[in-house]
């Protein structure tokens, strides 16, 4: 079987803001390194899927800066949604495309947006995965070994061994929960639950038989506009149709309804680098816990984060701080905060003072 990857590259983040803005979202920046999420993402599956089977689902609000990071990629395996309709039209764009081409494909959905530090363990893990959804109807989940009991993430509850596959034993999920509370988050991880990353791989005819159970008024439009794939219609059936797609998320949608789930168990680094406080916890540090980027110099700090440009910063005796020095803007925060930095966007935004830096 011939073997796609589409990455989901759409949406923007405030919890990386003022560097994440809704033009420049955080795929398209470069947290860890020279290369952007959106680059790195390619580069980790580029050994195993060559560039013409890549796909990227995206919107138009920076589809044109997403084509310049990724020349590597054909023009006609960007596709750009003309409205945010969810995770699940986005999937389901991506698998239609694949299926046009080529029926018989498997392919992974994955995310643009997260970093992978180990990324041979991940190609390792997802050449596992390729190989469960070929043997079978599953449709395959990645799941990460929780690092802690977060209450921002999903949750995927692991049943029976299902067989060992690239060295990796799959087990059937039995069930998917979103962000629980803390004591419940606590059990979870206690009772050897994994983290969802939103990584999925499977046949394409199986997430569209899915499709068509459990959500029909999406896969009737996929299919419609799966047929006019590579003629002179398929934009305008695309503008046409696609806006009236039902907004659904693909975990809701399908996976927490769907039967034949499977999930390998991975540790490969994973992160969604969903704040600033988790940018610095898979940041290079220097002996006094401080992560730095830029033109700096600190004098008795300890674990700061300290993200900046040409222009010098310098901190003196502060602990615990994240510190974004931007050519339009500097935010400060504390560490602990990070993770709530939404209600200041929200104040900006409704503040109409600094348009320019949402």
């Amino acid at each position: 079987m011939t073997r796609y990857v589409s990455i989901l590259a759409g949406g923007s983040g405030t919890r990386l803001w003022p560097l994440s803005r809704s033009h420049r979202p955080k795929q398209l920046l470069s947290l860890l390194g020279d290369r952007s999420l959106l680059q790195a993402t390619v580069d980790r599956v580029a050994p195993l899927v060559p560039p013409e089977r890549i796909l990227v689902v995206t919107e138009a609000s920076h589809a044109d800066e997403l084509r310049e990071q990724i020349p590597e990629i054909p023009a006609e395996n960007v596709i750009v949604e003309p409205a945010r309709r969810g995770t699940a039209g986005a999937v389901g764009l991506g698998a239609i495309h694949i299926a046009r081409r080529d029926p018989g494909a498997t392919m992974a959905s994955l995310h643009s947006d997260a970093a992978v530090l180990d990324a041979e363990e991940f190609r390792r893990s997802l050449t596992a995965a390729f190989e469960v959804a070929e043997a079978g109807d599953w449709l395959v989940t990645l799941g990460i070994q929780p690092s802690s009991p977060h209450t921002g993430m999903g949750y995927i509850q692991v049943g029976e061994e299902i067989g060992v596959y690239g060295g990796r034993r799959a087990h059937r999920a039995v069930r998917f929960v979103e962000k629980p509370d803390q004591p419940t988050a606590e059990r979870y991880v206690a009772e050897g639950y994994l983290w969802n990353p939103g990584m999925f791989i499977w046949r394409t005819e199986v997430i569209m038989q899915q499709f068509e159970e459990h959500l029909p008024p999406i896969f009737t439009a996929l299919k419609q506009i799966g047929d006019a794939v590579g003629t002179a219609r398929s934009d305008e059936l695309l503008h046409d149709i696609y806006p009236g797609v039902p907004a659904e998320t693909i975990d809701y949608g399908i996976m927490e309804r769907a039967r034949d789930v499977a999930t390998i168990p991975s540790d490969f680094g994973w992160s969604d680098v969903g704040s600033w406080s988790e940018l610095l916890a898979i940041s290079p540090k220097d002996g006094a816990g401080n992560a730095v980027r830029g033109n700096h110099l600190l004098l008795e700090s300890q674990g700061n984060l300290v993200f900046g440009t040409d222009r010098p910063v310098f901190t003196f005796g502060v602990d615990d701080l994240v510190v974004v020095n931007l050519p339009d803007a500097v935010l400060i925060c504390s560490r602990d905060r990070a993770e709530q930095l939404k209600t200041l966007v929200e104040e900006v935004q409704s503040s109409g003072r600094y348009p320019e830096l949402l």
